[in-house]
């Protein structure tokens, strides 16, 4: 299919997956089955996306056909915030592996460094941010759990071949040097918001410093935000003229040019999303080509550190002064 990145350990993995992000239930899993007809390998899940039983029909239609083998895929998901306990670390990694129809992850990621109140499987799932959304107030209720605690579970699972690789997404460069101050086993990938308005120079290079690969989410920016109204619908950066100018110099669409500048920059690997087949072949278009080094400076200009995906802007507002996650 393309590239592949070796992380911590040995373990190749697609530069190139699908996020399953925002994809609807009704959809999913014939948007699974295509794509890996399509020839993509690399699905990235998370429970908290409320669609793993679908993405496991659609994986399952896809192995029964013979399109390929479990071993030729490679399945992310990650641990929600409500389960960061040590003795529900394992009962979350368990529930994810039922609704996909498997017996092992690829990856399993942290989702957040935040931890929040357990609620039972039984009594909502996924949780999402809410402890109580039928509640006259509902509210964020934070838990003392810290991220070691989680760690030296998600090591456990590791020890016990529920996953193969560990790792975390949205830690900055403090949260991380903490975390490896109290492992043996560092993360073997960091899954971040990155694309040409966010560049995050200085975590890019601490992370190849340490030895952690970056996945950048949400590589083409603002699209998956506007119709949540995290975004403006004037802030598409496919729509800048740079980008439009070097989609006709390679003649490439404007979204596979920042597509593949999110993967040729730093060597990282990304996760775009869509519904659409034509997409799905269009986004696997991007080992055919490669863009200048005085290109990839041009598009990294663009930055204006703007983060769509700041639980601060979208949970109560005295969330940040308990962790400043981002800051």
């Amino acid at each position: 299919m393309g590239d592949t990145v070796t992380l911590r350990g040995g373990a190749k993995m697609p530069k190139l997956g699908l996020g399953m992000w925002k994809a609807p239930k009704d959809v999913t899993s014939s948007v699974v089955y295509e794509a890996i007809k399509t020839g993509w390998r690399h699905l990235d899940c998370a429970a908290d996306y409320g669609n793993e039983q679908e993405v496991g029909l659609g994986i399952k239609k896809a192995l029964d056909e013979g399109i390929c083998k479990r071993e030729d895929l490679w399945i992310t998901t990650k641990l929600w915030n409500t389960f960061h306990a040590k003795e529900h670390v394992q009962l979350a990694c368990e529930k994810s592996l039922k609704d996909l129809g498997l017996t092992y992850l690829d990856l399993y990621l942290v989702h957040f460094p935040i931890s929040l109140k357990f609620v039972p499987i039984e009594k909502r799932y996924p949780p999402e941010w809410t402890h109580d959304p039928d509640a006259a107030k509902p509210k964020m209720e934070l838990a003392d759990v810290p991220l070691r605690e989680t760690w030296a579970a998600m090591e456990e699972l590791k020890a016990k071949g529920l996953v193969k690789n560990i790792g975390v997404s949205n830690c900055n460069c403090i949260a991380l040097m903490e975390l490896m101050k109290e492992t043996k086993d560092p993360p073997a990938v960091n899954q971040v918001e990155l694309h040409p308005y966010l560049t995050q120079e200085r975590l890019l290079k601490f992370c190849d410093m340490v030895g952690i690969h970056v996945t950048g989410y949400s590589p083409l920016g603002s699209p998956s935000y506007v119709t949540i109204g995290m975004a403006g619908a004037n802030e598409s950066v496919m729509e800048e003229p740079l980008i439009k100018q070097l989609a006709q110099k390679y003649n490439k669409s404007p979204a596979q040019i920042v597509l593949r500048w999110g993967l040729q920059r730093a060597n990282c690997s990304i996760v775009p999303k869509t519904a659409s087949v034509n997409r799905l072949k269009e986004n696997l278009a991007l080992f055919d080509f490669s863009l200048s080094e005085d290109d990839i400076k041009q598009i990294s200009a663009l930055n204006r550190n703007r983060r769509y995906n700041d639980p601060g802007s979208y949970t109560e507002r005295e969330f940040s002064q308990y962790w400043p996650i981002f800051d």
